[in-house]
């Protein structure tokens, strides 16, 4: 089988603890980008007028989310769990805390009080000030009527609101914000959207999944969005610090190479993302096979490649994860294929690896945060022409795009080995990723930009108030 590891950033602490003072919290700093207003359904002008302002702002000013102190606002998330969507919903949660805002959390499923990942996930919360309630009952009513401002996110959550809700729908409605993640076609259900066209906002990851949902939702639907903002992530500060950080990288790199067995000098091409088809790790996995045999054919002098897979769930073996082993073993390249446990905290393979891979199939990422994370830490990228990636990546020059499906499996392969084989541009399109990085996808840049997002949405919200009274 296919090498398997575990190694997390537990064990690490204990070699390395100042270290790990650098990069706690790395991969759930997940924070906010806002571009502009989507297709002017909203005073765009004003946006691009106050948003055109933001370098000038920057040094030396007041947070600019600090208006949002002593505001009520509840989060309501379709899950709890390691995936995207809960995860940038508590880096919300702990931006406005950090504000003094007052931050209830609803998670509307049915929890598991054993499952240590959602322990984890609420005590995280309940430590940073953030109540946690449960999702029915009157108690959810009785918050949600008395909220400044409700969070709605994906658009899963929508179920929620009759459930609980039920005849308060309409009063609630005017002063949601609903936040959506999702780019498959099975999510546009009326059962879930049909309050969408009423809330006083939408928020999305990406131009393209907001043209999506702008399309789909009219056309198998009928119904028509509202007021849409484009919400681009952005790293956090702790992350560029360890980003910048050579002797934390250096060390980080050590150590996890050391873990998976590969030396120093060999070449790690790595796609980190929860194991799923979606994801495009079965597709991810051919190319390296072709790459290896292109390198051998082609008598090429590179380094040892190794591909890792950041992502597995080792206590829940999938269908999935199970054919990607048996074709690690058919290939007899077990060697080379190092599989690792999802984690939070990410820092550490980004530190390890020479390129990241983001391989999301059909429609994409809708955003993709791995991707900026790792341009951070000055790593190419090898990515779907599809969703956010194609707002992120400039092709031929902080990576390289192929086509989704099995028509990218040739291409993929052969940048892989365009890569290994050219150093120089693989060192240039780390460094022009970093500089992208910096240039628009930062926390100062979230922090400004959202506050003009938030700021709308509550005055709208006041006035729809006033408009029911």
């Amino acid at each position: 089988m296919a090498k398997h590891s575990t190694t997390g950033l537990i064990s690490f602490r204990n070699k390395w603890p100042l270290i790990i003072l650098l990069c706690i919290a790395l991969s759930t700093a997940f924070t906010f980008f806002i571009r502009a207003s989507f297709d002017g359904s909203c005073n765009s002008q004003q946006l691009m007028d106050d948003t055109n302002q933001i370098h000038s702002k920057i040094a030396g000013s007041e947070n600019p989310l600090s208006f949002m102190k002593s505001k009520l606002v509840l989060l309501v998330s379709h899950e709890l769990s390691l995936s995207g969507g809960p995860l940038l919903l508590m880096e919300l949660a702990f931006l406005l805390r950090g504000v003094g805002t007052e931050v209830v959390w609803i998670t509307n499923q049915k929890l598991n009080e054993l499952d240590e990942v959602i322990y984890s996930l609420e005590q995280k919360m309940k430590d940073r000030g953030v109540q946690v309630f449960v999702a029915k009952g009157q108690e959810a009513v009785d918050i949600t009527l008395k909220a400044d401002l409700v969070i709605l996110n994906t658009a899963v959550a929508g179920k929620w609101l009759d459930a609980v809700l039920k005849e308060n729908v309409l009063r609630v409605l005017p002063k949601v914000l609903w936040w959506i993640h999702e780019m498959r076609g099975h999510y546009f259900k009326l059962e879930y959207v049909k309050h969408l066209p009423f809330v006083a906002g939408a928020m999305i990851d990406s131009h393209i999944t907001a043209e999506y949902w702008k399309n789909r939702t009219s056309e198998r639907i009928g119904i028509k969005m509202p007021e849409t903002y484009v919400v681009h992530l952005g790293n956090s500060k702790d992350l560029m610090e360890v980003a910048e950080d050579s002797v934390a990288r250096r060390v980080l790199r050590e150590h996890i190479r050391e873990s998976l067995g590969v030396r120093k000098d060999d070449l790690l091409f790595a796609i980190i993302n929860s194991v799923s088809r979606g994801k495009g790790q079965d597709l991810f996995l051919r190319s390296f096979y072709e790459s290896l045999q292109l390198v051998q054919e082609k008598k090429l002098q590179v380094p040892s490649m190794h591909a890792v897979i950041v992502g597995s769930d080792i206590s829940a073996q999938t269908k999935f994860e199970t054919e990607l082993q048996n074709f690690v073993a058919e290939k007899k390249i077990q060697d080379r294929v190092h599989f690792v446990n999802k984690t939070l905290n990410v820092a550490p393979y980004l530190a390890s690896i020479d390129i990241l891979v983001q391989n999301s199939q059909a429609r994409g990422e809708c955003f993709g945060r791995i991707t900026i994370e790792a341009m951070a830490f000055q790593l190419p990228i090898l990515g779907t022409a599809a969703g956010g990636t194609t707002e992120i990546v400039i092709n031929g020059t902080t990576g390289w795009l192929h086509p989704a499906g099995k028509e990218g499996i040739a291409p993929l392969a052969k940048n892989i080995v365009r890569l290994a084989t050219d150093v120089k541009t693989r060192l240039k399109m780390g460094k022009m990723g970093s500089a992208r990085v910096k240039e628009m996808f930062l926390e100062q840049h979230m922090s400004l930009r959202i506050s003009l997002v938030l700021k709308e949405v509550l005055q709208k919200a006041k006035k729809n108030a006033k408009g029911l009274k």
